[in-house]
């Protein structure tokens, strides 16, 4: 979920990326999303399927709460997603009004998958270790260590290249994406109707069509900063 989860968030980011369509990229990010929901489903019956195995009781440390609720908020993360961002139903003003929210939240869903993370394997060690004990720092102990501090890095540096502007999409790649069906950028298409009109029509025209593009592309970069 780690893995994965941080390559769904960053797939926009990707300078290398930026000449990709806004649907493909949103396909992908889609799909990395789908795939890390299906394996944080997978790992959790496996969880449930081990602990009633072995007699061990279920949902009792602070691991398993927040865990458990990482991966309902991420499925309806998911959820929301495809029906707000992936199809293509839901209006723009919409979208734009919600893409806050989805960042947040998506980038707070990794962080406490990250969190997650650092806990379990904390209890496995003390548990798991006995002979020699966990508090006697065994090389065992040292490894997991530096991988949870491996784990921090890595958030950290996810969470950043998600929060700087300059790794953002860039507007203009994407503009169009949001204008109505049939709608140019420049309004050259409208003005083209127009041949035979005064120059003051013309002039409204274009100022009229100014206007809007600068509006689509205002809440087009409400919307850039997509992680889902």
């Amino acid at each position: 979920l780690v893995s994965v989860l941080s390559s769904a968030i960053i797939v926009y980011r990707l300078p290398w990326t930026w000449n990709c369509s806004k649907l493909l990229m949103k396909f992908i990010h889609a799909g990395l999303n789908t795939i890390a929901m299906i394996l944080a489903i997978v790992s959790t019956v496996a969880v449930f399927e081990f602990h009633n195995a072995q007699n061990i009781p279920n949902m009792y440390s602070l691991h398993s709460w927040i865990g458990l609720t990482a991966v309902i908020f991420y499925s309806l993360q998911l959820f929301l997603g495809f029906v707000v961002f992936l199809l293509p139903f839901a209006p723009v003003s919409l979208r734009a009004a919600l893409m806050p929210i989805h960042v947040y939240s998506g980038l707070t869903i990794f962080a406490t998958v990250i969190a997650t993370a650092l806990m379990g394997i904390t209890e496995k060690l003390i548990f798991a270790l006995q002979n020699p004990a966990y508090s006697t720092s065994p090389p065992e102990a040292t490894f997991v260590n530096c991988l949870g501090l491996l784990l921090v890095v890595f958030g950290a540096l996810i969470l950043w290249m998600a929060s700087r502007p300059h790794w953002k999409r860039p507007p203009e790649e994407n503009a169009k994406v949001l204008l109505p069906v049939g709608d140019t950028t420049e309004g050259t298409e409208a003005e083209s109707t127009m041949a035979g009109g005064s120059n003051a029509d013309k002039s409204e025209l274009k100022i009229s069509s100014e206007a809007a593009r600068k509006q689509n592309v205002k809440l087009d970069e409400a919307g850039q900063r997509s992680t889902m």
